[in-house]
């Protein structure tokens, strides 16, 4: 895995610190210029106002989880005619959530600890790099 020739920006919406560290720092390294929603109420606020190429986005959350704020994403892409790719991010790894994440207009789904290669591999399939 080589540092990227152009910047890709991703929005990660993750409630527990210690992850949000460990993704900011493995993808930072790589060249991704990474913002950080605690939920995702928070998540929709940002991408009023901000520019993403991806979302990383956690499942379980407080105030609004992954899942619902997917359905609301997908809902507001509908008026504009745009998709933002997401990848789903879960510490449970049962195939049935994979069917889930897709099933609520995620694109992609990883399961945790953060896997980089697994989370390059997707961004290929996702035609992002």
């Amino acid at each position: 895995m080589e540092k990227l020739e152009q910047p890709i920006s991703v929005l990660l919406v993750e409630d527990n610190v210690l992850n949000q560290k460990l993704i900011f720092l493995n993808l930072s390294k790589y060249g991704f210029k990474i913002d950080i929603a605690n939920h995702g109420r928070e998540a929709l606020e940002k991408l009023e106002h901000g520019q993403y190429d991806l979302i990383l986005m956690d499942l379980m959350m407080p105030i609004m989880d992954g899942l619902e704020t997917t359905v609301a994403i997908r809902a507001k892409e509908k008026v504009s005619n745009e998709h933002m790719p997401i990848v789903g991010l879960t510490a449970n790894t049962y195939d049935a959530d994979r069917e889930k994440c897709l099933s609520y207009g995620m694109d992609e789904y990883m399961a945790k600890p953060f896997d980089l290669q697994e989370f390059f591999s997707n961004l290929k399939k996702l035609n992002i790099i």
